[in-house]
C-alpha cells in the first residue's frame, strides 16, 4: 500500500468585485489598491485568505488504500506457513502505515495519534513523554476494561455456551501471548485502522456528535465495519464480524484520547481476556 493521505487542497474564490481592485487618492485620482487590503465594503473576516474555500480530501482513498490492504493481507495470510502468518500481516500493516503516515514529518504522525508518546516521531525521543504517555494509555485501557469485560465474560458464556465449568488457567499462558498479542497484533492493526483509517476518515467527514467526551462522527462506524469485513476475509467465519464491537470502543479511545495507545492496550487485553476464557472452560488449551 503506497497511497498516502495527504491533506486537502485549497480552491481560491475571490467575493470582491472586479472594479474594487482600484481606489481614489485625496486628489480623486485612481490608485491601484494595495495587495491584500481590504475595501470598505468588503464584508469583514472576507479578506483574500478568508475565501479560500477549502476542500475536505475525500473518504474514497482511505477506503480504497483499506480495501486494498486488506486484499494483499488476506492473500499473505493464506500463503504464509501457519505458524507465521500473524507476524507476517502484522508487519504488512506495519509497512503500510509506515508508506501512508510515518515516513512524513511529525505533525503528520501526530495528526494521525500515531505519535506514541514520541516513539514514532521525527523529533527527539524523550523518556519521561514516552512513560508519560504510556502511562496514560495503560489507565484508560484498565479504565474501559474494568468496565466492558464483565458483561463481556457473560456476552461469551451466552455465546459459546461450554459444557464445562469456570476452572482458572495458569496465568503462564496469559503472559506467553502478551508480547506477541500487544506487538505483533494489536499494534499493527490499531495502527492501520485506528490511525490512519479513522484519522483520514475524521478530515473527509468531521465529527458530528459528542459521545462521552469524545467527538465521534461516521469514521467510527465505518472504520468498524472495514476492520470486521478484515477479520472476515482472513478466516470466513461470520463469527469474526463480532470485533465490529469493541472496534468501535478502541475508535473512541482513539477519539478520546487522540492516539491510539489506550487502543492497543486494550486490544491486547481483550484478546488475552477471551482467550484465558477459553482455556479455563476448556475450550482450548
Amino acid at each position: 500500500m503506497t497511497e498516502r493521505n495527504r491533506s486537502s487542497s485549497a480552491a481560491t474564490i475571490s467575493l470582491s468585485p472586479k472594479n474594487d481592485s482600484v481606489r481614489n487618492d485625496a486628489s480623486g485620482a485612481s490608485t491601484p489598491k494595495a495587495a491584500g487590503e481590504r475595501s470598505q465594503s468588503e464584508p469583514r473576516g472576507q479578506g483574500p485568505l478568508s475565501n479560500a474555500i477549502q476542500k475536505r480530501p475525500s473518504a474514497w482513498v482511505p477506503v480504497g488504500v483499506t480495501l486494498a490492504t486488506t486484499a494483499f493481507v488476506t492473500a499473505l495470510s493464506f500463503g504464509l506457513p501457519e505458524q507465521v502468518q500473524a507476524t507476517g500481516v502484522g508487519l504488512a500493516f506495519l509497512a503500510a502505515t509506515y508508506v501512508l503516515v510515518l515516513r512524513y514529518d511529525s505533525e503528520t504522525v501526530r495528526r494521525h495519534g500515531l505519535a506514541l508518546g514520541g516513539l514514532f516521531d521525527s523529533a527527539p525521543l524523550s523518556l519521561a513523554a514516552l512513560l508519560r504517555s504510556a502511562a496514560g494509555a495503560v489507565a484508560w485501557a484498565l479504565a474501559a476494561a474494568a468496565i466492558v469485560l464483565p458483561p463481556f465474560w457473560f456476552g461469551w458464556l451466552r455465546f459459546w455456551q461450554p459444557d464445562g465449568h469456570f476452572s482458572p488457567a495458569t496465568l503462564r499462558g496469559v503472559l506467553d501471548d502478551a508480547a506477541g498479542q500487544l506487538l505483533v497484533i494489536a499494534l499493527p492493526e490499531e495502527c492501520f485502522y485506528r490511525g490512519y483509517l479513522q484519522s483520514s476518515l475524521d478530515a473527509a467527514w468531521p465529527a458530528r456528535i459528542r459521545l462521552l467526551g469524545a467527538e465521534v462522527g461516521p469514521s467510527l462506524v465505518v472504520t468498524s465495519a472495514l476492520f470486521a469485513a478484515g477479520h472476515l476475509a482472513t478466516e470466513f467465519d461470520v463469527n469474526r464480524l463480532a470485533v465490529f464491537f469493541p472496534a468501535l470502543l478502541f475508535g473512541w479511545l482513539r477519539a478520546r484520547t487522540g492516539g491510539v495507545g489506550a487502543g492497543i492496550v486494550l486490544h491486547a487485553l481483550c484478546n488475552l481476556f477471551a482467550a484465558y476464557l477459553a482455556r479455563s472452560y476448556g475450550l482450548a488449551r
